[in-house]
């Protein structure tokens, strides 16, 4: 039979935990998707929450309509609501929707809070002067914020204007999977992979499955815009109509979209808002046959992770299981070559791989040996310069930095992050993809078992910037870092703090703080004042023929912004009205869609720029 322990099949999401290892922090992008949530929420009970001066009665109404992002056409009966949830309803068949507020209680003096008489924030005179707060909507067949938070689809509700919620349709792909010599279509799993980013790179992380209908139909819905690939599992024909106990196995090895062999050379899939993709799947009928793989130092009792791929094409494929007992690998494959990687999950973990080929009958691989994986020591070393505001005119302000930054042996997560990312696009969900621990000293961090592979060196310092990443003559800052099994590498890492600055003003952007006696002394605020305390990003991308590190910066509600500690190099400064969580911005061939927006500067240590940028429409 095939793998005793199925290896694919468990597989249901990527392990960013193991992608991406980090000594502070959380996975990338969380923590800005939480502010922002977190931003409208408050927003939203500040404005619907405050006392008004008077009440209009022809205002006295929010009313709009919403709208299909990708065909413009209105959209009946979808939800309307408020974030804080205190506001609520329905469209009509033509998209159209109305709130009708409160009046306010006759009998309240007008600096009362009750919550019947307080249900606007007025910005005093001009067409702009009454902000009410964000409105959301929701609909079956739309992507919503529940399950794609990085969809934004919140409404700032301007009194007196028309008010216009889009929302993004969910994408299909409908298919069907034809068996030609066997009634099995209600065994075969369906399996979708997604291309993300993670910091700048791109990835293929598993998606979801699906089981096949008796028909061999199945279906992938609520699918958001991006690049996807499909494959079927691979699945033993247990048809006891064809089944021949004392013969030969027969399974469906998996295949891949169009009509691939493997992961890498199957096809892409792109998909846009609303879009379905018809799609075909035609698996094989082939011969199993018996394979086995010893591991000499197997383990008895711990966890052996098993991968199997076709040789020099790494991806989601076949499945062998490990048998603790003859501290063995073993299953069934049909003919072809293929490497079985393998990695123990206990308290010294160690990985090994072995080659197999398989042509007509019974295979045995010469013994594998499980090696100890690698460690990675990340050494610091700080070359701060005195800071005249804080530092003074001591000779030893080097020194004294020194001693913040070390504190009690354990400060140094605090001030420098190092992470591990994986270089390669794609890495099997159930194998370990990085370092399983990390332990902090004085200005060092080791990190142990890290499996054998390629990795980026990410390292983001609080109060400086990294100046150099090196293994020996290796500059990690431009070439990922190679681990071998039981490799023992050095990493050295220069913190500076003499990096450039680049502070400047978004177009169109600023005003008073939303909602204070600032804001309701200097008259009207327009809504791309509001929409700049929310919805700007900017970003400052290297250049490819120059050097520079990735930063990003928020804008404050003046409209300003301000990058500190910028690696000297060259960038092009790119501000944006939603975050870019798919920039894959380690890619030149990607970045080439902006070069005639934003601003490209030069920038040496300790060097000043300021920049008026123009926003960046997700819609450009």
């Amino acid at each position: 039979m095939m793998g005793s322990d199925k290896q694919w099949s468990r597989a249901r999401l990527p392990r960013t935990g193991r992608e991406q290892v980090r000594l502070s922090g959380h996975p990338a992008g969380w923590p800005l998707i939480s502010t922002i949530l977190l931003l409208a929420a408050l927003l939203s009970r500040q404005a619907w929450g405050q006392a008004t001066p008077s009440v209009d009665p022809q205002k006295n109404t929010i009313h709009g309509v919403v709208l299909n992002s990708v065909t413009h056409e209105p959209i009946g009966h979808a939800l309307v609501f408020s974030p804080d949830s205190r506001f609520g309803t329905f469209t009509d068949d033509q998209g159209h929707f109305e709130f009708a507020l409160p009046q306010p209680a006759a009998d309240r003096g007008s600096d009362s809070n009750e919550a019947d008489s307080s249900v606007r924030v007025s910005f005093v005179g001009g067409s702009d002067s009454n902000f009410f707060g964000m409105l959301m909507a929701r609909k079956p067949g739309f992507l919503g914020l529940e399950r794609h938070p990085q969809i934004w689809n919140q409404t700032p509700v301007i009194m007196g204007k028309e008010v216009t919620i889009t929302l993004v349709p969910e994408a299909r792909i409908l298919g069907r999977v034809v068996l030609t010599s066997s009634n099995a279509s209600d065994r075969i799993t369906v399996e979708l992979y997604r291309r993300q980013m993670l910091q700048g790179h791109a990835r293929w992380g598993w998606a979801r499955d699906v089981a096949a209908r008796s028909n061999g139909e199945f279906r992938f819905a609520d699918l958001e815009p991006g690049t996807y690939k499909l494959r079927t599992d691979e699945a033993l024909d247990r048809d006891p109509l064809t089944l021949d106990p004392g013969g030969p196995m027969y399974g469906y090895p998996p295949v891949y979209f169009p009509n691939a062999t493997d992961f890498q050379t199957a096809g892409e899939i792109q998909l846009t808002g609303g879009m379905t993709f018809q799609a075909e799947l035609s698996p094989l009928r082939q011969p199993y046959y018996p394979v086995t793989v010893p591991v000499t130092n197997g383990p008895a009792d711990e966890q052996v992770e098993v991968s199997v791929s076709v040789q020099g094409r790494k991806g989601p494929g076949f499945s062998l299981g490990y048998n603790r007992r003859d501290q063995k690998i073993e299953g069934s494959l049909p003919n072809g070559t293929y490497l079985v990687e393998a990695s123990s999950m206990g308290r010294n973990p160690a990985t090994g791989s072995a080659i197999i080929t398989v042509k007509g009958a019974a295979s045995e691989s010469p013994p594998m040996t499980l090696a100890p994986n690698g460690s990675v020591h990340i050494a610091a070393k700080l070359e701060f310069k005195p800071n005249p505001e804080t530092d003074g005119q001591n000779e030893n302000a080097n020194e004294s930095v020194l001693r913040e930054v070390r504190g009690q042996g354990q400060a140094t997560a605090q001030h420098y992050t190092v992470m591990l990312e994986p270089a390669d696009e794609f890495t099997h969900p159930d194998m370990p993809n990085g370092p399983s621990s990390a332990m902090q000293h004085d200005d060092s961090v080791v990190f142990q078992g890290v499996p054998p592979g390629r990795y980026w060196v990410r390292v983001d310092a609080t109060q400086g910037f990294a100046a150099a990443v090196t293994a020996g003559e290796i500059d990690l800052l431009r070439r990922p870092l190679t681990v071998g099994q039981g490799s023992n590498l050095r990493v050295d890492v220069t913190l500076r703090n003499d990096g450039a600055e680049i502070s400047g003003t978004i177009e169109g952007l600023g005003g008073p703080t939303l909602g204070t006696d600032e804001s309701l002394a200097a008259g009207p605020v327009s809504l791309g004042s509001f929409l700049g305390q929310m919805s700007a990003y900017v970003y400052c991308v290297p250049l490819p023929e120059g050097a520079g590190q990735f930063r990003q910066g928020t804008v404050g509600r003046d409209g300003k912004f301000d990058v500190q500690q910028v690696s000297p190099g060259s960038y092009r400064v790119l501000a944006f009205d939603r975050p870019q969580f798919e920039l894959e911005y380690r890619n030149g061939e990607a970045m080439r869609a902006y070069d005639a927006k934003g601003q490209v500067v030069r920038l040496v240590a300790g060097q000043k720029e300021n920049l008026t940028l123009h926003l960046i429409s997700t819609s450009e």
